[in-house]
């Protein structure tokens, strides 16, 4: 795992699945959470990776590195370039310290990883810091996120609790302990349902959460890095906006469910620096390295 010191970010890209097609097997997990120490060093433009502890949801810890910003190693498949831009390692952990407050920039922020307790020890010595404890907990946790989101005006999907009941089609998150947002599938009649809701409550013993699919629906996703989008339409920039104002998190992947030209919420879910768009990488990489202002 790294660490860095930076500035803002933000970004997007919508990305259509027509038909609302999801993976029966659920989405790829992100497994090996990494662990940062958070040294914060005005002025430097280090990329700090140091080892971390297992954690709940990871495996073995990460060797140790120290890298200098400018240099790009090419035997880990980095291109070179010719301006100085953060290392977007796996697992890494930046921070982004401007006007007192520290930003915190992960790929995800499950409980107990080490970009929550990194949040955490900010919190209890007192300083300002982005996310919060209690946000990240709350983003992740498919109930309270929707619930926090319609407060502020965002349309989310129509949702329930059940450990039987689901009306078709929906779709399916866990709601245990190791349950990420990341796994979800659509049913669309009783035997999917059935071995869908099997899984994920682990043969009846945690409860699930439904959201009813319309028909002709469609899954759409949306990279957000503080708030900003890239490529998407207005309506969904908008969200995007509200969804960081509510949580704080400076890169996250939105869901949503399309349905007759309206969005619905669906999720909030982490997002791997792989996995993001060469324009997206291009900004928040301006963001690390001070081209852009929180």
């Amino acid at each position: 795992m790294k660490r860095f010191v930076f500035q803002e970010m933000s970004s997007c890209i919508l990305q259509v699945n027509p038909g609302g097609k999801v993976d029966p097997h659920m989405n790829d997990r992100l497994q090996d959470q990494g662990f940062i120490d958070l040294n914060v060093l005005k002025g430097s433009s280090l990329v700090v990776p140091v080892s971390r502890p297992p954690d709940s949801r990871s495996g073995a810890g990460s060797s140790q590195l120290s890298l200098p910003l400018a240099q790009t190693p090419k035997k880990n498949g980095y291109k070179a370039h010719g301006r100085r831009e953060p290392l977007m390692q796996k697992d890494a952990v930046y921070i982004v310290k401007r006007d007192d407050i520290h930003h915190i920039i992960s790929e995800n922020y499950y409980y107990k990883t080490e970009p929550y307790y990194t949040i955490l020890s900010h919190e209890l010595e007192g300083e300002k810091v982005e996310p919060g404890s209690s946000a990240v907990l709350d983003a992740y946790i498919i109930p309270l996120c929707l619930e926090r989101a319609a407060l502020q005006g965002i349309p989310v999907c129509e949702w329930g609790i059940s450990q039987a009941y689901v009306p078709l089609p929906a779709i399916l998150y866990g709601l245990n302990y190791f349950a990420t947002t990341l796994d979800y599938v659509i049913v669309r009649d009783n035997e999917e349902a059935k071995e869908a809701i099997k899984h994920i409550t682990n043969n009846g013993k945690y409860p699930f959460c439904y959201q009813k699919y319309p028909e002709k629906a469609e899954i759409c996703t949306c990279t957000a890095i503080f708030g900003r989008t890239i490529g998407a339409c207005s309506t969904i920039a908008d969200y995007a906006l509200k969804v960081y104002g509510i949580f704080k998190i400076p890169l996250v992947k939105m869901v949503f469910v399309r349905s007759h030209g309206n969005y619905a919420l669906s999720s909030l879910s982490p997002i791997r620096y792989a996995h993001l768009s060469e324009n997206e990488r291009e900004l928040l990489s301006a963001y690390l390295s001070h081209q852009e202002f929180l």
